[in-house]
């Protein structure tokens, strides 16, 4: 069997070799590309398809796969956003993703976003770069005793919520499917308002879903606590950016760290020769803000996650090509 991999960078190789190491039987070959109707040709003659969740993926390319008799996609990552699910059940493509390549990484770096933004070290990194090497008056703040409202309990936002409590925070949680071991703990309110209304610092983990695009707007960030702090490392139209950045001039807002971003394909892992050079105004009204901290979506990004992501995509790929079940199916019945 022969399986194709796009968009594939250095750091992943390696684990390519590891795992046809483990299974000699399949050809593998990949590309540095993403998948679209420019590259969709590189699949002809391949049995399934590995790729990653960078952008939106046309029913042309889709269509075109679906031609070269390829109808098992993996995706070596938890988004599913770029699909349009009627296109995968019109031209009967099944579906795998990894949804719990490496919960820890992204729950520390979240944690690290908090802790940077509350000791305010972008504004130390200032002083530094100017010799200056005082303290005063640039004084931080403790997550102990803070309340911290986590949207979305699965496998990230509960190990957030374990951190968090370690630490010293009251922690309250909201999801439509509750996780039994944190319920135990009794941090679920029973409204979204509730999490809004009570939080210090607001940290969301929950998939992006048609209704939840923009789930923190103008009317969300009114009801929150006046100087709250907001943390993104799921993804980026879950806040309507304009209104993040009207609460931040009004100081509503006291700050953000930001993992993603709406047009974060516009910026992110791409290199400019300057500031002047991106386009997105958006990013430009975030980037130099000393309250705000902007990651370019690596949150996920350690050597466990990668490995994972390569070895449960490819794994669940030759699962559907051999006619088994996948570890983790993606149910594509419904958008």
């Amino acid at each position: 069997m022969k399986i194709f991999l796009y968009g594939i960078r250095e750091d992943e190789k390696g684990y390519l070799t590891e795992w046809t190491d483990v299974h000699p039987e399949i050809q593998i070959a990949y590309t540095d590309k993403f998948l679209n109707t420019e590259t969709v040709d590189l699949a002809k003659g391949y049995d399934g398809v590995v790729t990653l969740q960078m952008q939106a993926y046309s029913r042309d390319a889709l269509q075109k796969l679906h031609d070269f008799g390829i109808s098992k996609i993996s995706v070596r990552n938890v988004g599913l956003d770029g699909f349009d699910f009627q296109d995968l059940r019109d031209l009967d493509f099944s579906l795998t993703n990894v949804p719990v390549y490496s919960p820890n990484a992204i729950a520390e770096h979240t944690t690290s976003l908090i802790l940077r933004l509350l000791r305010r070290v972008p504004e130390f990194d200032k002083k530094f770069n100017n010799a200056d090497y005082s303290w005063f008056p640039t004084i931080g703040e403790e997550i102990n005793g803070k309340t911290v409202g986590i949207i979305g309990t699965g496998h990230i936002g509960s190990v957030v919520a374990r951190i968090m409590q370690a630490m010293g925070a009251k922690v309250i949680a909201y999801d439509i499917k509750r996780n039994p071991y944190l319920e135990n703990l009794g941090i679920y309110v029973d409204s979204l308002d509730e999490v809004l209304k009570q939080a210090d610092i607001l940290t969301l983990h929950t998939p992006l879903a048609k209704k939840d695009i923009h789930m923190i707007d103008a009317a969300a960030i009114a009801k929150m606590k006046n100087g709250v702090v907001i943390i993104n490392a799921a993804r980026g139209a879950l806040i309507d950016t304009d209104a993040l950045i009207a609460g931040l001039d009004s100081g509503k807002v006291g700050g953000a760290g930001l993992d993603v971003l709406e047009s974060e394909n516009d910026v992110f892992q791409k290199k400019f020769k300057s500031i002047d050079d991106v386009k997105d105004p958006q990013f430009k009204a975030l980037i130099n803000r000393d309250n705000v901290i902007i990651t370019p979506h690596t949150a996920f990004y350690t050597t466990t996650a990668v490995h994972n992501m390569v070895f449960d995509s490819l794994t669940d790929n030759l699962a559907m090509l051999e006619g088994k079940e996948p570890k983790y199916p993606v149910d594509i019945s419904e958008d």
